[in-house]
């Protein structure tokens, strides 16, 4: 068990924080296409803690303690990469308000770069083979 402090508090807090965030949080696992294209996404992570106790003197028990501790944690998409064999693009996601509206109005650019990545690519196999 932790100690009973605030700085007990505060370490607990921080180690279910550790436990919910990792590098895969921030750089997120990669979606693999058939056509050869990965889009890999890329988040902004911040994270706050608070605690705070006190010892309560009395004649009966010398260890009595009161505390409270909590932490916050947002998770914000900011990027996508996108490679292709010969490329690579970072699709930046706004960062005003309505982030997730903004993020939802990326989604059809985002397609249409798929498609023309995977246009370009039968176009040139099109061009191989009738060659």
């Amino acid at each position: 068990m932790k100690e009973q402090s605030a700085s007990g508090i505060l370490a607990t807090a921080i180690e279910k924080i550790r436990d919910l965030v990792d590098v895969s949080t921030i750089v997120g696992e990669p979606v693999y296409n058939a056509n050869g294209i990965t889009v890999i996404p890329v988040s902004k992570v911040t994270y706050g803690f608070a605690s705070g106790g006190s010892d309560f003197p009395s004649k009966s028990n010398a260890d009595i303690f009161g505390g409270g501790g909590g932490a916050g944690i947002t998770i914000t998409p900011v990027a996508f990469v996108v490679i292709n064999k010969e490329t690579v693009t970072v699709k930046s996601v706004p960062t005003a308000d309505g982030t997730a509206e903004k993020l939802v109005s990326l989604i059809p650019e985002m397609v249409d770069t798929v498609n023309g990545l995977i246009n370009k690519k039968k176009e040139e196999s099109a061009e191989i083979v009738s060659e």
